[in-house]
């Protein structure tokens, strides 16, 4: 299922439901060595994730590899939903990766090494974001696929409203979206979201409530399902 048909699937599941709280968390904005604990970002085992960080901070060539395989792709996924372009998705995860083998040493653990990854790979889309919007450059385009054919799955009419929600991704706020895609998208728990983002879970529902009353505003009747024009 394409990105576009999650989060129109996840649109479709019923009433909204309501914040847990009204806070709106501000954000990291530079990258931060961590707080908070036990995150699940990656879904490893503390023993095992404190073993690969004793690993990194001897330079050890073979924990970051195996970081790699563990959270590799995934991250790249993350990354090109929230840059819509593979070639900086590539970029932010590589420079995610320098940043870990450089500040691994350094890295007091207060948040789990997943956590503190995911959270410098946000910054870095972020960053990039900045930089795309410091150039002038078109609006963020729809992530780009090797199959550009639509899945036989996916019936011809549905073209204009998968297109449609991406394009009114684009128009909500930056942390809405970041919050829409980790939750709708990539399937991070509210718990997951609030340790990476550095927020507490009622934020991040609350985040994802806005995003998610804002795209329907957006979308109209297209995000009940009632019409595709």
């Amino acid at each position: 299922m394409d990105n576009a048909a999650q989060a129109r699937r996840f649109l479709e599941e019923g009433p909204l439901d309501g914040p847990d709280d009204g806070r709106r968390p501000t954000l990291p904005e530079d990258e931060v060595d961590g707080a908070g604990e036990g995150a699940r970002a990656g879904e490893r085992p503390a023993g095992d994730e404190n073993a690969l960080l004793d690993g990194c901070r001897r330079g050890d060539v073979a924990a970051f590899e195996r970081l790699y395989s563990l959270h590799g792709e995934r991250m790249k996924s993350v990354a090109r939903n929230l840059l819509g372009r593979d070639s900086d998705a590539e970029d932010a995860v590589q420079e995610t990766f320098l940043k870990v083998y450089r500040g691994a040493a350094s890295f007091r653990g207060g948040a789990a090494l997943s956590t503190w990854m995911y959270r410098i790979l946000i910054n870095n889309c972020y960053d990039s974001l900045r930089r795309r919007q410091r150039r002038s450059e078109e609006p963020i385009e729809p992530p780009e696929r090797p199959d550009a054919a639509p899945a036989a799955s996916v019936a011809a009419e549905d073209h204009p409203l998968r297109l449609a929600i991406e394009q009114s991704l684009e128009k909500i706020a930056p942390r809405q979206r970041t919050v829409f895609l980790l939750s709708a998208v990539e399937g991070f728990s509210h718990r997951e979201i609030a340790q990476v983002l550095d927020v507490s879970e009622g934020a991040s529902r609350t985040l994802l409530f806005e995003a998610k009353r804002r795209l329907q505003e957006l979308l109209g009747p297209r995000a009940a399902g009632q019409g595709s024009a």
